[in-house]
């Protein structure tokens, strides 16, 4: 096949796909509860999950090997990401979680072919935060390696590989252990790669896997900051001269992954570094009149600003308590993690506060709460959270945009930027997220398991 009929043929499965998720598969979701269906009035999240893949099938572009999305499709600049907080890979996810809630195979399609993009665009080296987990490769191999194991592509699974060779081939001996770049959180550093290295040693049993992530623990340990009480905690980088306490960027989310460390290992050291991040969360933390406990954004500067969400809120937070309490049998740790849930219905969202604005997303906004209040009422058993779960992501579905070409969402990334409105296509800021959360809200009311769990994740099991 010549290169223009092999591009032609491409466009036209391209159209094909879209025209299934719009037509053949996907209902129309109004936005008013009165004009539902009896479809609908039975399994409205999934109706809006169905609704926000055709928005995503109708703006999914041919590209190289497959497809891809722009992170902004209206952008005068648009862009195409890979990665896992606002790129391609976040969107395939959304994807395979769809098909295993539906059995529907447009959904499928897409979805590897989404990842055929992926491993077309595989670089042959990273460096610096191109390394970590939201924003780089160790999130690119762990998308991979969940499409080769629940969808069964051999192909993508040996792609997988590939890109945990590129993750290996990026780390450098850095005093006492390793690192990737000068991040220690989640999002880009030590902590969100370190989770990947857990998984991917769990599933392969590869003890140079495991001999990494104890290095970057041990690592992490020898940087870590001594605080109030003998807690511990950590910079995001050198660079950065604000210090955020909380999961994506703090000392919650490395203590959560030195948890999960010691968890794997039962090395003692790993689970004094993450008793001493709680006991540094708990010395800095604000009671709230309903009896919560929730801990600032940031300092110096903005410890009287509470965000509520997974990046810097309860939401996050609550991780290293339930990893906590598993590693230690210690019920007070899921008393705290009461306590964090009490503290976001202290703060009465999704009403509108500085610490919780314009945004639905899973990172800053509504869908990461109603993940949260999902894990309680599932996980943890607490029932009364369901029914603030639905609420969350009723106000979600009011606030959503769309017609005929499905749903998408409107809102300010950033709390600072309160007029820079978009509708992005990806997992953490966008409509796969929201996708996703939606679907996670179907699964729980439907007892339906769940196949897409991300690393950080204590409760997806």
């Amino acid at each position: 096949m010549d290169r223009m009929s092999e591009t032609s043929s491409r466009r036209d499965a391209l159209r094909a796909l879209a025209s299934a998720l719009a037509v053949g598969v996907l209902p129309r979701v109004s936005r008013a509860a009165g004009a539902r269906g009896a479809r609908d009035a039975a399994r409205p999240y999934l109706d809006v999950a169905r609704a926000t893949a055709r928005w995503l099938g109708a703006t999914a572009r041919d590209d190289v090997g497959g497809v891809s999305w722009y992170w902004d499709p209206a952008d005068a600049k648009p862009e195409v990401q890979t990665n896992l907080y606002s790129g391609t890979a976040g969107v395939v996810l959304f994807f395979v979680e769809l098909h295993a809630a539906t059995g529907e195979g447009a959904h499928r399609e897409l979805a590897l072919r989404a990842a055929d993009y992926l491993v077309a665009t595989l670089p042959s080296e990273v460096k610096g935060d191109e390394a970590g987990l939201y924003g780089g490769i160790a999130g690119v191999a762990w998308t991979l390696a969940t499409v080769g194991r629940v969808l069964r592509s051999a192909p993508h699974r040996e792609a997988s590989e590939r890109a945990y060779a590129v993750l290996a081939r990026a780390v450098a001996p850095t005093g006492a252990g390793i690192a990737w770049n000068e991040s220690n959180d989640i999002i880009a550093g030590s902590a969100g790669i370190g989770l990947v290295l857990l998984d991917r040693a769990r599933s392969n049993r590869d003890a140079s896997v495991m001999e990494q992530a104890m290095r970057a623990g041990d690592r992490l340990l020898e940087v870590g900051v001594t605080g109030p009480n003998g807690g511990l905690t950590w910079d995001l980088s050198p660079s950065v001269p604000r210090r955020y306490p909380n999961f994506s960027h703090g000392a919650a989310g490395v203590g959560y992954f030195l948890a999960q460390l010691h968890g794997r290992t039962r090395e003692r050291r790993f689970l004094d570094g993450a008793l001493g991040a709680a006991r540094y969360l708990e010395s800095i933390a604000e009671r709230t009149p309903g009896g919560g406990q929730r801990v600032f954004h940031h300092t110096p500067g903005g410890e009287s600003l509470y965000y509520l969400s997974w990046c810097h809120g309860p939401a996050g937070t609550a991780r290293l308590y339930e990893a906590l309490a598993v590693a230690t049998g210690d019920a007070s740790h899921r008393r705290t993690i009461g306590e964090l849930a009490q503290a976001t219905v202290d703060s009465r969202v999704p009403e509108r506060s500085e610490g919780y604005w314009n945004n639905v997303s899973c990172c800053c906004g509504n869908c990461g709460v109603s993940d949260f209040y999902v894990a309680m009422a599932t996980a943890l058993g607490e029932s009364r959270y369901l029914a603030l779960a639905q609420q969350m992501a009723d106000d979600t579905i009011a606030r959503a945009s769309g017609g005929s070409d499905g749903m998408r969402w409107v809102q300010a990334e950033n709390r600072v930027s309160p007029n820079d409105l978009r509708a992005q296509t990806g997992m953490m800021q966008g409509a796969a997220g929201v996708g996703l959360s939606m679907l996670r809200l179907d699964a729980a009311l439907n007892r339906r398991g769940r196949v897409v769990v991300l690393p950080g994740d204590p409760w997806g099991e």
